[in-house]
């Protein structure tokens, strides 16, 4: 049966369309992208439908990866649908709680920090849409370390 990966931050256009992107670019080098489904979704609807902010695409496109996503909002079906959801920050967990159907369902909530590796300064991963090339960059680096880590614990028997 195939693991489903939901990645989730404000508005899907930054930070869970890159790591839904890197997460696929990680399980595609490992031969394993037959096995797990990755999506991403936002907390906030406004952006529905729109492609990933270009200044996220081009830095992903400088490291070979590309962000086809386009952006949608939340679901109640997605609880259920995802093995594993996962919050880019903590005000997006706790919206992931309040919007959870049942107590079940949010044991599948998940903060990215808890798998990035070779970050501990940082709580959560910080949304790049007012930074500059860096923040971006930041943020890439912060997804493939932890990125990593989720297909470890996938290949591994999963979430």
């Amino acid at each position: 049966m195939k693991q489903r990966i939901l990645f989730v931050c404000l508005g899907n256009i930054c930070r869970s369309p890159a790591a839904e992107a890197v997460l696929n670019d990680t399980l595609r080098r490992r031969g394993i992208e037959r096995d797990i489904v990755v999506d991403s979704a936002g907390t906030y609807g406004g952006h529905a439908g729109e492609r990933a902010d270009s200044r996220m695409r081009q830095a992903a496109a400088l490291r070979g990866i590309d962000i086809p996503h386009r952006s949608r909002q939340v679901r109640e079906e997605d609880f259920e649908r995802f093995d594993a959801i996962i919050a880019m920050d903590d005000n997006n967990y706790e919206a992931l709680f309040r919007l959870s159907p049942s107590r079940e369902a949010s044991q599948r909530i998940y903060r990215f920090r808890e798998f990035m590796r070779r970050h501990p300064e940082w709580s959560y991963v910080p949304d790049p849409y007012y930074e500059g090339r860096e923040g971006f960059e930041l943020v890439l680096d912060m997804l493939e370390d932890g990125c990593e880590a989720i297909a470890d614990r996938a290949a591994e028997g999963g979430f």
